[in-house]
């Protein structure tokens, strides 16, 4: 009886925790990192935008980080050379964080594409990855930046990845797509 109060607490305590961080139970039902893995990214992604944030040079609202089995992804915009090196020198300094990939592209004056042009760009892959009932749109990760998409996340098979790029480059006013889509390991 004892083993089970315990266990029963020890879940308790992992689902409290999973919570705290913005994770709910459908997502991870539905996720192909199991829990654990689940929970260390999030702990590595939240990590990283709280030290972006207390960082004088690295501007948190430029920059997202994400992280995918320890694998960490900076995708925005910048302003100067500095602040990407201090981006990825703060992301290189969490631990757990086995490599960082960066999308980033220099802030530009007079850009045709604005925060509501992206939204909308987002807003509009998103419908479509929910929509199709073949792909589990949770697992996906969908940033906008200057109207280029970037896709990140774990999914089941090659076709799953390739139907969501391909719904993502069916999106008018996507200038492009870039995919840093991972398939599950076996």
């Amino acid at each position: 009886m004892h083993r089970n109060n315990l266990f029963l607490s020890l879940l308790m305590l992992l689902a409290l925790g999973l919570f705290a961080n913005g994770c709910t139970v459908y997502d991870v039902a539905v996720e192909e990192r199991n829990v654990g893995d689940y929970a260390n990214d999030e702990k590595i992604a939240f990590v990283i935008e709280k030290d972006f944030l207390a960082d004088d040079l690295v501007k948190y609202m430029d920059f997202d980080a994400s992280s995918y089995e320890g694998l960490v992804y900076i995708v925005g915009e910048y302003e100067s050379r500095a602040q990407v090196n201090r981006a990825i020198e703060i992301a290189k300094s969490v631990g757990g964080v086995r490599s960082v990939t960066t999308y980033l592209l220099p802030k530009k004056e007079n850009d045709t594409c604005g925060t509501t042009d992206n939204l909308n760009l987002y807003a509009k892959v998103k419908s479509l990855l929910v929509d199709d009932k073949d792909i589990w749109s949770t697992n996906v990760e969908i940033k906008t930046v200057q109207c280029n998409v970037v896709l990140l996340g774990i999914v089941g098979s090659a076709a799953e990845r390739d139907k969501i790029i391909a719904h993502a480059k069916s999106v008018p006013g996507a200038r492009s797509v870039k995919s840093f889509l991972r398939i599950k390991r076996s």
